[in-house]
């Protein structure tokens, strides 16, 4: 039966296609003048694009390893079937025109244009030889599959057989026609030897195919046919070596067998155009061809005519075919392909039922295979050799067969990734990086001159540049503001070594190293705040202080992949278990190694994308964990919902041509950008010239954003995401910038309110309605007047009764809150003060100067444990203005008493145990606001007489109660003024006879002392009413409370040192009403008093001149009663 032709498909542009099989025949690997790399897995299907240059002249692969010559005269490697680049190999002067690996793929061989060869080692390109002798550009090359000699064809007429060892020239044969370019040569003359045994060199030559002997280098045979009328341009020989298959110009393909000289098989191409490649199916009797106009074709069951006995002949001839090590089947992936058309029986030719006692056993110690138990026909994916029948055991014909290849079609198991240091380049480079973070840079040179370390740092101010001899040859750097780590792996009798630089230390020797023990190999390192981690071959991670100390060790659940440090934070990626069908299965590790040892994530899967290996990993600025794949997709870890991944940016969208990526090395958060680096052409940068470093923007890849809801909505959720991290700052006690956060809370407000305006317009109130969710209290107020004014009145009330609920919850928290501190309020006031409590009033005092906490703020938290009094002291508040902030809560209503008031007596006797000094200490406060302690339960007078129940000094923002009439025009001022001189004559009883004891100390604080938050007010009333001219003087208070809440502890200060300073700026003021005081009663004293306080009142009630119509109406009406 003939061979079956499967259409051709187009596979690349005009020009020189090459082909070949991958190792498991599962693809069809082609390449063209397009610069473009495609994968088949059937001509039926679409193929894959792996774009690696402008040109592509020659491609070979083996091993997961796709070589190819482009271009720019560079030999480079990238990985299969990725297709990610994996470094240049070598580079010539001219076009690398053909390249082929040895027999077991740890070398290439690559000649070029400039008449020269090379063979370079994968992984140490380090390592060559160059053969020098031909005198024209060099056409094809071939390994001898024993590696001791290379073939070679040139344009200068000539093919040479040279010996590898020392590139001398063991034959040459003047068999080809001169031309001086390759372009015009009438055949690329790709000669090939003999698979497994390297017996014969067969050579194209015009219309023949010369096979020459090994060794004795004698032309043996000639094989041609009467069909073939034009130059043969390529040579294939079939995996058994049995058959050689050669491609002319016009078209024509011939298939002979070597033993019998006999052509078994004549091809034609459909449209009689050039052969250029051709390549023999690894089990199957399938040839793959390309021609000149860049179309790829198939011809199947090739073989299937041929006699089997001839088959069997032909296979006996040559021992050992397919015969592999047990050792070379343990450690090589297992590929299973699809079944062979061919079909051979173990035990005759006979089908029958009467068959049941020959059993077909394959040697399992040394082939693995599948078996079917049910059939005793078994169909290969290769030649075999069936050996002699053995009937001397038990009687029972034994059959033993070389490597089965059994069908199957289902995923196969991913390699691993290998571990890898963020941010560096491959290590069998050169010159390459190390390390290229937010702190510096480290280079690596390797080169015939000897190897060196570079360290340059982007700020001269941490250090100056380092330039060290890689004498251990390190392979693995890591940067911080304290030290350099660098990692050696293990050699022939040197050990693992960890190697750091500690430039910050004040000894005189700064350099201290560790050896691994002998069974452990340093795969990955990192650095953090005053901590060194190294992950080892052992699954084991050794952590050390920054000086040299060991510290911790624990085990990973798997071989890392890669490590990364930020202050406390340590970042581990490792395999989880194996991937499939192109996918890794990764997982990671988040601790914190500070003074709360504990672990964030564990077990939790890396979430890459499909097909896809682990890039970069790494930490923002602000200290947020982030990954990028090899897709170009980057994520970041979302600590407010469950730690989990959000991707921010996929790189790819912003690369102009398929060839283009860039290469990430540092996030910020604030501002918003994605520091990396372009490469064209390749995946990771050259370090000369040095590399530009660009800022990309960051987008969530939220729906429709070209519309302007899509758009509002993943600028509002992009603002959340990237502001989380303050949370994280404040808890951790770092520094941040308040001035940013309350940006980015102003900035996501100012969305939800576009939102919301966006959504009355098109009439989406229940969308209106689930937005105010989002929204603080202010804003909420802003959306209600909104839907008013757009004359939506039902979600108007809605809203209201919405607020209401938000407040009433805010109030409980408030409540809460209080409740849990009452028992530190009651402490003040009990007889006998502990001195646990007045170390809280000394800190009050005098210790916020140092911490910069707000100006004089008395807490209740002196008695809890630390981590109690952080959550007590921040408390989050969502309905606030800052929403999303830590704020402190606004003090409730708290009554005191007379020893805590600032506004009462400091020499006034209020217990027998309570000295007069400490009494006085305890009331030098000005600032009330301050001073106060939360508490939601009134307290008790030292005498155990209820306090009085009118209104405290300490604002109360609580539902609006009736008030009288003189306090309605100025809440604030009258409340406070009202509450202290009620305070004054229900306590006048007792000033009498403090009077009478100290006559001289009668009247310290007759004048109500004004505190920082009053003069804040009385400067910020007119702004507030101008900006909200509805607003009632309960809501004037509350929205003035909650801006003075939310300023800096700086500017609070301010006000707090500016209200004593007014206290105290009128000295021979208050001596003089001390002496009036002195003279005159109590009676005339109190009349005196409410007359000052009255005619302060009335000055206080004049309102600005911008003030609205309802508020100056109002005033008017209070003024006149």
């Amino acid at each position: 039966m003939p061979a079956e032709r499967k259409p051709m498909r187009y596979a690349h542009p005009e020009g020189y296609t090459g082909v070949c099989f991958d190792e498991t025949g599962r693809y069809i690997v082609t390449s063209g003048s397009d610069g473009d790399v495609r994968i088949w897995e059937s001509l039926d299907d679409d193929p894959k694009s792996i774009n690696v240059g402008d040109k592509v002249f020659s491609l070979a692969l083996r091993n997961g390893k796709l070589v190819t010559t482009v271009s720019n005269n560079i030999v480079q490697v990238n990985s299969f079937p990725e297709g990610s680049p994996d470094g240049i190999l070598t580079r010539f002067t001219a076009e690398a025109n053909h390249v082929v690996f040895n027999n077991n793929a740890t070398s290439v061989a690559a000649g070029s244009s400039d008449f020269m060869i090379k063979i370079i080692e994968i992984k140490d390109n380090s390592q060559q030889k160059t053969i020098r002798g031909h005198d024209g550009p060099i056409l094809s090359v071939a390994f001898d599959p024993k590696d001791v000699f290379l073939a070679s064809s040139s344009c200068d007429g000539s093919v040479c057989v040279w010996k590898i060892a020392d590139q001398t020239l063991e034959s040459s044969w003047p068999l080809l026609t001169k031309f001086n370019e390759v372009n015009r040569a009438t055949s690329i003359c790709r000669l090939e030897w003999q698979p497994k045994t390297g017996k014969f060199l067969a050579v194209p030559v015009e219309k023949e195919l010369k096979l020459y002997e090994r060794e004795s280098w004698k032309n043996v045979d000639n094989l041609s046919d009467d069909r073939i009328t034009m130059p043969l341009n390529v040579v294939s020989w079939s995996p058994c070596g049995g058959y050689v298959a050669a491609g002319s110009i016009d078209g024509s393909i011939a298939v002979w067998n070597v033993q019998t000289k006999k052509c078994v098989e004549r091809l034609r191409h459909e449209k009689a155009h050039r052969i250029c490649a051709m390549a023999w199916h690894p089990f199957k009797g399938n040839i793959a061809y390309t021609d000149s106009e860049g179309n790829l074709g198939m011809f199947e069951e090739i073989l299937t005519d041929v006699s089997s006995k001839e088959l069997h002949s032909s296979a006996n001839n040559l021992d050992d075919l397919f015969e592999e090590e047990s050792s070379d089947v343990s450690t090589k992936k297992i590929y299973l392909s699809q079944p062979s058309p061919i079909s051979y029986s173990l035990a005759g030719g006979d089908d029958d039922d009467d068959d049941d006692g020959v059993i077909g056993i394959v040697n399992r110690s040394r082939h693995r295979a599948i078996e079917d138990d049910n059939s005793h026909d078994m169909n290969i994916g290769s030649p075999i050799r069936l050996d002699k029948v053995n009937d001397d055991d038990d009687h029972i014909g034994i059959v033993q067969a070389t490597p089965i290849s059994v069908g199957y079609s289902g995923p196969l198991p991913t390699p691993r990734q290998k571990a890898f240091q963020p941010c560096s380049t491959p290590s069998h480079l050169s010159h390459r990086f190390m390390v290229w973070n937010s702190i510096g840079i480290i280079r690596c040179y390797n080169d015939d001159e000897g190897t060196a370390i570079d360290v340059e740092f982007h700020d001269t101010s941490v250090h100056h540049a380092m330039h060290l001899s890689n004498v251990l040859n390190h392979t693995m750097a890591d940067l911080s503001h304290e030290a350099v780590l660098l990692a050696c792996a293990k050699q022939d009798e040197h050990p693992s070594t960890l190697h750091c630089i500690h430039f910050n230390s004040r000894d005189t020797n700064k350099e201290w190293m560790v050896d691994m023990p002998d069974d452990e190999n340093i795969d990955a390192i990192c650095l953090g705040q005053g901590w060194a981690a190294v992950s080892t071959s052992a699954l084991i991670v050794r952590t050390f202080t920054i000086g040299g100390i060991q510290k911790e060790l624990f085990s990973l659940m798997g071989p890392v992949v890669s490590m990364s440090g930020h202050g406390e934070q340590l970042l581990i990626s490792y395999h989880q278990g194996t991937g499939f069908d192109g996918d890794q299965c990764l997982g990671v590790q988040l601790m914190e190694l500070g003074e709360r040892k504990q672990q964030v994530l564990q077990g939790i899967a890396l979430p890459l994308s499909r097909k896809s290996y682990l890039g970069w990993q790494g930490f923002s600025a602000e200290g947020t964990p982030v990954f990028a794949d090899s897709n170009g997709i980057v994520q970041m870890l979302n600590r407010s919902l469950g730690n989990t991944w959000v991707p921010v940016s996929n790189t790819r969208d912003h690369c102009k041509g398929k060839s283009d990526y860039y290469w990430v090395v540092g996030i910020h958060e604030n501002p918003q950008q994605l520091r990396c680096i372009p490469c064209k052409g390749a995946k990771f940068p050259p370090t000369l010239p040095r590399p530009t470093v660009t800022v990309l923007p960051l987008k969530l890849p939220y729906c429709q954003t070209n519309s302007e809801k899509g758009q509002l909505e993943e600028l509002y959720w992009r603002s959340v995401l990237f502001h989380n991290h303050f949370n994280y700052l404040a808890e951790n006690n770092y520094e941040f910038d308040q001035a940013a956060e309350k940006h980015a809370l102003k900035e996501q407000q100012e969305l939800l309110m576009k939102m919301f305006a966006l959504s009355c317009k098109v009439d989406r109130e229940f969308r209106c309605e689930e937005l105010s969710e989002f929204m603080t209290q202010n804003v909420l107020n802003l959306a209600i007047k909104y839907a008013s004014r757009s004359k939506r009145l039902t979600l108007a009330e809605r809203l209201s009764d919405l607020a209401q609920k938000k407040s009433a919850t805010l109030m409980a928290i408030q409540e809460e809150e209080m409740e849990r501190n009452a028992g530190s309020v009651a402490g003040w006031n009990s007889p006998n003060l502990q001195p646990s409590s007045q170390r809280c009033v000394e800190i009050t005092e005098g210790g916020n100067e140092d911490d910069g906490q707000n100006d004089v703020e008395v807490t209740g938290n002196c008695g809890l444990e630390p981590e109690e009094r952080f959550h007590a002291k921040r408390r989050l508040n969502p309905f606030s203005k800052d929403f999303n902030s830590t704020e402190n809560i606004t003090p409730k209503s708290v009554a005191l008493g007379s020893n805590v008031l600032a506004r009462g007596n400091p020499f006034k006797v209020t217990s027998a145990d309570v000295p007069l000094g400490l009494a006085g200490t305890l009331t030098r406060n000005s600032n009330i606001l301050d001073s106060m302690v939360k508490s939601g339960k009134r307290l008790t007078s030292n005498n155990n007489h209820p306090l009085n129940k009118e209104k405290s000094p300490v604002l109360k923002p609580l539902k609006s109660k009736p008030k009288a009439k003189q306090t309605q025009a100025t809440l604030f001022q009258s409340t406070i003024r009202k509450s202290s001189s009620t305070i004054a004559e229900d306590k006048s009883g007792e000033v009498q006879p403090i009077q009478a004891i100290i006559p001289d100390k009668i009247a310290d604080n007759k004048k109500p002392k004004k505190t920082g938050f009053q003069l804040w007010l009385e400067e910020s009333r007119g702004d507030i009413i101008t900006e909200s001219p509805d607003l009632t003087e309960e809501e004037i208070i509350m929205e003035s409370m909650n801006r003075f809440r939310i300023l800096s502890a700086e500017e609070r200060k301010v006000w707090t040192e500016r209200a004593k300073s007014d206290t105290h700026s009128e000295p021979n003021t208050e001596v003089k009403k001390r002496k009036r005081t002195e003279e005159l009663g109590v009676d005339d004293q109190e009349d005196k008093k409410e007359k000052y306080e009255e005619s302060e009142t009335l000055a206080k009630k004049q309102k600005p001149e911008h003030l609205s119509v309802n508020s100056r109406l109002s005033a008017f009406t209070f003024k006149k009663d």
